[in-house]
């Protein structure tokens, strides 16, 4: 079949890489791509929120299948659009990206489920914001309500950070995505991403993985898109995962379907174990960055039949075969990220690094500029390896990771422990 991804980044292409080496894979298509996504798949310049260029394109290229990345374009309806015209594909409705593009409603759709998460208020000005700050005893998290690129939770540690976090986004610190403020409590615990492939009915559960969005060593300093991913979660066994899928997914598509919403690709819970048990922190409508780097590598059967599955209401419950062990992905993020990002540094030691053994590099922000790959973003490039447990996954990831460089380059160096943030 032939195949569109929609995106740039290193999930696209992670998920470019296991769909182009499918054997039903007869020509594999991103928009926009990247320079590592160029080296496996044909790239168009239409980039991913251009939502009737890239049905154009998908209609033009007469493809099969295509697999939605990134939030934004399945927020503005693209699904809903390429649906129209009778194209198979992976990635929810405008309506089901809700769940990702509100965390009002969220909050709402997990009460009407039944499903376990943070008590919370809803508000929208700084006198509720107070109010409900000091109703969760100051120590909270304070959350936009719409799309943040990964930078919208601000967790507080009192009642005076709090109110600082309420009034800059109210303040339109994010423009638009904080004119409207989830405040919640602050649960304890490790953290945990169960991601579920979903035709509306079924789910069926992807092997666990723990995100670390902490700029800093220990889960210190500010949130960003995420700095690096372990699977699985350490101390999570399979087992659990699955029964997490059926008291967390499979409500939420029941909920949601009883909604006249049929909820189809990939739904990623974000949770945290806490002393009662797990409790959802958020949801994603897509697969998580990075995660995915660590997930796909790990995936024992071709994934691109569960994907066209989900995409035609096909998907039949069972098992999605791994690979023992684990896998850990390591971000190298420019100077300045999450505030800023350098461009244009010149990255050496890829070529190194690819050639070490069950270990991939995934592109994120990287560009072509006189012949030579540099930095074009925050997060530039995901280490990957494989290991047969999650000492021997870090220790080839960082070993493969220590051949790249590039001036500015930040990483954190306890990727895979138990750390948190």
């Amino acid at each position: 079949m032939r195949v569109l991804i929609v995106g740039s980044g290193g999930r696209e292409h992670a998920l470019t890489s296991v769909i182009a080496a499918s054997p039903q894979c007869l020509e594999v298509h991103a928009a926009p791509g990247n320079p590592g996504i160029s080296m496996i798949a044909k790239c168009h310049p239409v980039v991913a929120d251009d939502i009737e260029g890239l049905v154009a394109l998908a209609r033009d290229l007469a493809v099969d299948l295509v697999v939605i990345g990134p939030e934004v374009p399945l927020v503005l309806g693209l699904a809903d659009e390429l649906r129209h015209i009778g194209i198979a594909t992976f990635g929810p409705s405008a309506a089901g990206a809700q769940v990702e593009g509100s965390k009002a409603f969220t909050k709402e759709l997990l009460e009407a489920a039944g499903v376990d998460t943070a008590e919370s208020y809803t508000v929208t000005d700084f006198a509720g914001a107070k109010l409900a700050i000091h109703a969760l005893g100051g120590r909270c998290v304070v959350k936009a309500d719409g799309l943040a690129a990964g930078k919208g939770v601000i967790v507080c540690d009192d009642a005076t950070a709090a109110e600082q976090a309420a009034e800059e986004l109210l303040g339109g610190s994010l423009g638009g995505a904080g004119s409207v403020l989830v405040i919640e409590e602050r649960m304890e615990g490790p953290e945990l991403s169960v991601l579920a492939l979903c035709d509306g009915e079924v789910a069926v559960p992807l092997p666990s993985a723990r995100d670390y969005k902490r700029i800093g060593e220990g889960g210190t300093g500010p949130n960003t898109g995420g700095m690096g991913a372990i699977s699985p979660a350490p101390g999570v066994s399979d087992e659990e995962a699955r029964r997490i899928v059926e008291t967390v997914h499979v409500p939420i598509l029941k909920e949601l379907a009883r909604r006249g919403t049929r909820f189809s690709g990939c739904l990623y819970a974000g949770l945290m174990l806490t002393k009662t048990g797990p409790r959802v922190l958020e949801f994603n409508v897509r697969f998580g960055d990075p995660e995915t780097q660590a997930v796909l590598p790990r995936l024992g059967e071709d994934l691109l039949p569960w994907l066209m599955a989900c995409a035609t209401g096909a998907l039949q419950p069972g098992e999605i075969k791994t690979y023992p062990g684990s896998a850990v992905a390591i971000v190298l993020a420019s100077a300045g990220y999450p505030v800023t990002s350098r461009a244009g540094a010149s990255i050496s030691g890829l070529a190194e690094a690819a050639t070490m053994r069950d270990t991939a590099i995934f592109h994120a922000g990287t560009a072509i500029a006189g012949g030579k790959v540099v930095t074009a973003g925050g997060r530039v490039l995901v280490v990957v390896a494989r290991g047969a447990d999650a000492e021997a996954a870090c220790a080839a990831a960082y070993a493969a990771a220590d051949k790249v460089s590039f001036d500015g380059m930040q990483r954190r160096s306890d990727i895979g422990s138990d750390s948190q943030g």
